[in-house]
């Protein structure tokens, strides 16, 4: 599963792997793939070293990457308590409601909300680069559009390649425009925030847009077959973020969680607001269904919702609360069922990738005597 990108990178497989745990990334760079450790979560500077630290340690000397939350247009001195302040009490209030009615308990005596999203705040943002940069990283992936041109330049200067997730050709041009080394066409299939347009339809009209720039697929990818796909619609490798929720290396820090996406198929994901106030892809869950229901008062836009809800989504974490307990999670959660390694799942991948090729091949072959 080689490219001219993943040769470029020095990696054995085209496969991106996108994740929260510095484990599973140091596992998928082990395997010959390329890990990538989303940065969204740490908000403090020396938590994101300590997990580099160990991540550099355990990469077997791989190749890795970040990927950061960065908007491309700066907004000058808006911390996140101006940005609490604008939450509406209506609002706080439906909160209070849905933890009451599933009877979700409080947070002990001191112990802080452990998910915040406050990644997305450029000054936050900035402080991951500042510690990445001391890093050999190799790749700076952006989720939020291209990063500004201070910071594409910075990477560049450091011989590092810059990432941008594109859901639609016309975002794909501007990325190009802005000096973006590689595009991640990101379909409505995938995990988290995701735009309308399907991979298949999605992948060969961005390749088309932005040639010659690598593209990356992703979006309900979690077989060989598919990166073979992928790949036969001009990719240069494809970017996986869900199908390593439910690797061992993952740390969930729920059995229940992992036992709901086990459980899952293909049919139990929703694009929802509740969870950020941009549409996300995550589970189906009672909590999602409150928010998305027409008599509630609605979501609020990013970063608001993601600030209101911090709290209860740790609360609902911390305790389990199953009707409410969900997660960012792709359409490919059909295809999760059983836990499996970070090189179990790669040995899938290359089989099912072969088998797909050779089949091809046998196609063409037969098409070739005819």
């Amino acid at each position: 599963m080689q490219t001219e990108l993943s040769r470029k990178l020095g990696v054995e497989h085209a496969v991106f792997g996108f994740t929260p745990f510095p484990a599973v990334a140091a596992a998928i760079s082990r395997a010959g793939g390329f890990g990538v450790l989303g940065a969204v979560r740490y908000t403090a500077p020396d938590d994101l070293k300590r997990d580099l630290d160990w991540l550099d340690a355990h990469a077997g000397g791989r190749p890795y990457g970040l990927d950061v939350v960065m908007p491309a247009k700066k907004v000058e001195g808006v911390t996140e308590a101006d940005v609490e302040a604008m939450i509406p009490e209506g609002h706080r209030q439906f909160v209070r409601e849905i933890l009451a009615k599933y009877g979700v308990p409080e947070l002990a005596e001191g112990e802080a909300s452990g998910w915040r999203i406050t990644g997305w705040m450029e000054q936050v943002a900035r402080t991951q680069l500042d510690v990445a940069l001391d890093y050999p990283i190799k790749l700076l992936a952006n989720a939020l559009g291209s990063p500004p041109a201070d910071v594409v330049a910075r990477a560049h200067d450091r011989g590092v390649l810059v990432a941008a997730l594109a859901g639609s050709a016309r975002h794909a041009r501007k990325h190009q425009e802005a000096g973006i080394d590689i595009v991640v066409a990101q379909g409505y299939e995938a995990g988290g925030h995701t735009g309308e347009i399907a991979t298949m339809v999605l992948t060969p009209e961005i390749v088309d847009a932005v040639d010659p720039l690598p593209v990356l697929a992703a979006g309900g990818i979690g077989s060989g077959q598919q990166v073979a796909a992928a790949l036969a619609l001009g990719a240069q490798g494809v970017w996986l973020g869900s199908v390593w929720l439910t690797t061992t290396e993952a740390d969930l820090h729920s059995p229940a969680l992992t036992r709901k996406l086990l459980a899952a198929g293909s049919g139990d994901t929703v694009r929802s607001r509740a969870l950020t106030g941009k549409p996300a892809r995550q589970l189906r869950t009672e909590w999602t269904d409150a928010w998305d229901d027409p008599a509630g008062p609605g979501t609020l836009p990013m970063p608001l919702q993601g600030l209101l809800v911090a709290e209860a989504v740790s609360r609902i974490q911390r305790y389990e609360v199953q009707p409410l307990l969900g997660t960012p999670v792709g359409q490919i959660v059909g295809r999760m069922s059983s836990e499996r390694s970070v090189q179990a799942v790669f040995d899938d991948l290359t089989r099912g990738f072969e088998e797909a090729v050779d089949r091809i091949n046998r196609i063409a072959g037969r098409s070739g005597q005819s």
